[in-house]
């Protein structure tokens, strides 16, 4: 499976969204300026990475299962 460049992007795609979440988590725990400047647009970002992310997945397990 590791093997697979559909598993790997979407594995990739998990990590995006993991960065994009924490950086999110990150300033809104600081708080200040940078949150409020880019809160809103941090969050939008992690929203279209989770949707391509979950596009990802399940075209994996459709075209392994013989979709």
């Amino acid at each position: 499976m590791l093997s697979d460049p559909l598993f790997l992007l979407a594995g990739a795609a998990v990590l995006v969204v993991l960065f994009i979440l924490l950086t999110g988590i990150g300033g809104f725990g600081r708080g200040g300026a940078f949150n409020r400047k880019h809160a809103n647009r941090i969050m939008r970002y992690r929203i279209a990475a989770q949707f391509v992310a979950i596009l990802l997945i399940l075209l994996f397990v459709w075209l392994r299962r013989g979709g």
